[in-house]
């Protein structure tokens, strides 16, 4: 059996209905006597009380350089906005996406870079 990576897992997710997906996660608990609800719920202290730093940020476009379209064609990925709102921000630059977890931020600002765009984190 071919390896599913995430997109292509969260895909078939979209395809299934409510009352599959709920005997996919009891399934899971069954296999692997794991209850994927509760991983989300709340991590445990870090050890020694020492803190992270940000859980979250802003991304924000400041420049889309010179790949404008490219641009704008990974700002409606991300964002799932309209042509012409994915245009206005790409042409005035903003938020494009609010309170992401670091990880979905780097990987945010990565594609946009890749593009050319310029981005940064608040």
């Amino acid at each position: 059996m071919a390896k599913l990576n995430k997109d292509e897992f969260i895909s078939s997710l979209k395809e299934m209905t409510l009352l599959e997906i709920k005997e996919l996660v009891d399934a899971m608990k069954e296999e692997f006597g794991v209850d994927p609800s509760a991983v989300a719920v709340a991590q445990a202290p870090v050890a020694g009380g020492q803190e992270e730093g940000p859980s979250s940020a802003t991304v924000v476009l400041t420049d889309c350089g010179a790949n404008k379209i490219q641009v704008i064609k990974v700002i409606r990925d991300i964002t799932g906005l309209g042509l012409k709102d994915a245009k206005d921000l790409a042409d005035n630059g903003g938020n494009v996406k609010e309170n992401a977890t670091i990880e979905e931020a780097n990987d945010i600002k990565a594609k946009l870079e890749e593009v050319g765009a310029s981005v940064e984190f608040k």
